[in-house]
């Protein structure tokens, strides 16, 4: 008799809940389903308006000739014949931008590990010494640009006048083809090393302290830690900013643009790819034209971050 009654109003509990989802197990489910599509809707309309469309209307104008004005002509391959075949400005702004890549990726790593490594200390007032080691990154760039323009030149600088304190002639820092493209990896440099120095400082405090405290017991000195520990366990990072440095070199723009002009001068000194994208973009107004280097662009990036994500996971499969 008591069970009878415990199993009525087991059945009588059960029966709102399903009356409120109309005997349908899955009305629930489906309900939350609309209602998450409803949520990501604006940013997912957002991406295709302004990624997917972009990305598919340029790869269809790199086929084509079009001058913003009048209607597109379908032109096949003669966009991509003309920019590996006819164009020797095309070599030059890709060996410019190569140059002008080492010049950035390496300093960059290099001092950007080492300003980490000093960073990466408890010690009083340390807070203060990460905050300035990151105002570059706030700054605008044209704005810096602009700064170091002045900087660098060659009658009156302030570099020059301070090479000048040590007995070392004036440096043609923007009218020297060489040194030109010297003084934007300079400004480039800059610019990047609070962003390298923010991911591989957060990658170092990661790494457990017991680790250097048994090298110091085994004599190992700062150098020998660095390397055998430092390093190995912040292979993910580093790979990370390689791979986002290579990438800020290949499309590097605005900073060229308000150091030397939109002509890549002096001379090709500091034609890059952007640059070149640029003018044909909006001084030549061969849109398919400029189209079509973008994606050459696209792809060198591709295959550049590629390599360096296999070489990343062979390297760490070896650790």
């Amino acid at each position: 008799m008591r069970a009878g009654v415990l199993g009525a109003s087991q059945k009588r509990a059960v029966a709102p809940a399903s009356a409120d989802t109309g005997g349908r197990p899955g009305a629930l489910a489906r309900t939350r389903e609309r209602a998450g599509w409803l949520f990501i809707a604006p940013n997912l309309l957002a991406v295709l308006v302004f990624l997917v469309f972009p990305l598919v209307f340029s790869l269809y104008l790199s086929f084509h000739s079009w001058d913003l004005f009048s209607p597109p002509q379908f032109v096949g391959l003669r966009n991509y014949r003309r920019l590996f075949g006819s164009d020797p400005l095309f070599l030059i702004a890709l060996r410019n931008t190569a140059v002008f890549t080492v010049l950035t990726l390496v300093p960059t790593v290099v001092i950007g590990l080492g300003i980490a490594g000093l960073l990466n200390r408890k010690v009083p007032g340390i807070g203060v010494f990460r905050t300035m080691a990151f105002l570059p990154l706030v700054a605008s760039t044209v704005a810096m640009a602009v700064v170091w323009r002045f900087m660098f030149t060659t009658d009156g600088g302030l570099l020059n006048v301070m090479l000048g304190w040590a007995g070392v002639p004036a440096v043609p820092w923007l009218t020297d083809p060489d040194w030109a493209l010297v003084s934007l990896s300079i400004v480039t440099v800059w610019k990047s090393l609070p962003f390298a120095t923010v991911i591989l400082l957060a990658a170092m405090q990661g790494v457990p302290e017991t680790l250097y405290e048994a090298a110091k017991i085994d004599g190992a000195g700062v150098l020998r830690r660095f390397r055998s520990i430092t390093l190995p366990l912040i292979r993910g990072p580093l790979s990370f900013v390689f791979v986002i440095t290579v990438i800020n070199s290949v499309q590097a723009f605005d900073q060229a643009y308000a150091l030397t002009g939109g002509n890549g001068g002096p001379e090709t000194g500091t034609y890059l790819l952007g640059i070149m994208l640029f003018q044909h973009a909006f001084g030549f107004y061969e849109v398919g034209y400029a189209s079509a280097l973008a994606w050459v662009i696209f792809g060198i990036l591709l295959v550049l971050t590629v390599i360096q994500l296999r070489l990343a996971r062979r390297a760490e499969s070896d650790l």
